[in-house]
């Protein structure tokens, strides 16, 4: 194990010191798929190369499991008596593991740690018939939300995608979503290779058929080390892409959903409270291939990296070292994270929140505050900061503001 040695703030006037730890929430990264996805920028991996790990081909899912409850076991000094509020299974495909399989996990997880007794369960599923017909069981095993990744019902649109579920799988799989879920999460992208408006509102309205409790929808970006970033296909220009965004915004509020965060839209009382936890700058334990930590303490706050590789991330767990990486965060990093999370939100945050998750005082940004609200980018009263219309917009624009120098 190679670990970044914890720095010390090195606050010369402000000593940090929290009162309470934020809301803690846990993250297990299950890292395969069936097929790479050309725009995809997570930690995934074609299940092909690990089949070796599995007695009978396939994806490793038992030794993969105990790995996870190891993982979690080991980190448990880190956060003793600390309540968990949400948990979100995410990947990769997480779909692709059987009903047996995450049974074991939750009651691993349940067993290790005090689970709120309302925690919101998400697993993230593929459309694809396999998965479609595990719902049922993943249901009984404790899940309470499903988030699906339909990205489109366009079968031209999904083939360059390189999804491997079609538009009527995707229907059918919805439909098996909602025998069995009272709260589910439906993805769409937009801006897609060669999408045209009309195109882009058929998906929304075929989404908005189903009435999911909580829609996703998600600007086609091309991230660097993708297919796509390397091979870029055709799309959209900005002004076309600008009145899709429009558009869809329009659509989904008069379906009676709230935009309550830059990709984020839902109807009453179903927001994604394991998303809203990472956009108020609360806490979360991740474990898995890849996942990510962050965690609060009386006098610092760390960020922790599992190791990504599936193979890499087995072996060190074996050898009861899991974390690839950690460093605490310095002042610079507490208040430019914060916003970074907190300005997704169109309400923005209350200004105590500022102080009550980075223990820093608000005058230590006044200087920014100031100038994005210059620019027309942000709005302040006596108890709330949110970003204005424009800011919401060309929210990278108000972020760089806050980033140091």
């Amino acid at each position: 194990m190679s670990s970044h040695p914890l720095q010390p703030f090195g606050l010369k006037s402000h000593a940090v010191n929290f009162k309470a730890p934020p809301p803690l929430a846990l993250y297990v990264h299950v890292p395969w798929c069936v097929r790479k996805c050309p725009y995809c920028d997570f930690n995934s991996h074609e299940i092909k190369p690990v089949l070796s790990l599995s007695k009978g081909g396939g994806l490793p899912e038992d030794v993969y499991v105990d790995a996870l409850l190891r993982d979690l076991e080991l980190a448990l000094p880190l956060i003793w008596g600390r309540r968990v509020y949400s948990v979100f299974i995410g990947g990769g495909t997480p779909s692709l593991l059987s009903g047996a399989a995450l049974a074991r996990l939750l009651t691993g997880v349940r067993m290790l740690l005090p689970l709120d007794v309302n925690a919101e369960i998400t697993l993230e599923a593929n459309p694809g018939t396999v998965e479609a017909e595990r719902f049922a069981a993943y249901r009984d095993a404790g899940v309470n939300r499903l988030s699906m990744g339909i990205q489109s019902f366009n079968d031209t649109h999904l083939k360059a995608l390189g999804r491997i579920h079609s538009g009527d799988e995707a229907r059918r799989a919805i439909e098996l979503a909602q025998r069995h879920f009272d709260n589910f999460n439906l993805d769409l992208m937009y801006a897609l290779p060669e999408q045209t408006l009309a195109e882009a509102e058929a998906d929304v309205r075929a989404a908005l058929g189903f009435a999911p409790p909580h829609l996703s929808c998600y600007h086609l970006t091309l991230e660097p080390n993708t297919l796509f970033a390397h091979q870029p296909p055709s799309l959209p220009d900005d002004d076309a892409s600008a009145a899709m965004q429009e558009h869809i915004g329009e659509l989904l509020a008069a379906g009676g959903y709230r935009h309550y965060e830059t990709s984020a839209y839902a109807q009453s009382g179903k927001q994604s409270r394991h998303n809203r936890n990472y956009w108020q700058f609360g806490d979360y334990l991740g474990i898995g291939a890849g996942a990510h930590s962050k965690l609060s303490f009386h006098d610092k706050v760390i960020r922790q990296a599992r190791y990504k590789q599936p193979q890499a991330y087995l072996e060190a767990v074996a050898q009861a070292a899991p974390v690839q990486s950690e460093h605490a965060l310095t002042r610079d990093d507490l208040s430019f994270e914060f916003m970074m999370n907190a300005l997704r939100l169109n309400a923005g945050f209350e200004v105590a929140l500022f102080e009550e998750r980075t223990s820093l005082p608000l005058l230590l940004i006044r200087r920014e505050l100031d100038e994005a609200e210059r620019r027309g980018l942000l709005q302040r009263d006596a108890g709330r900061i949110a970003p204005t219309e424009l800011g919401r917009r060309f929210l990278n624009d108000l972020l760089e503001i806050f980033l140091a120098d």
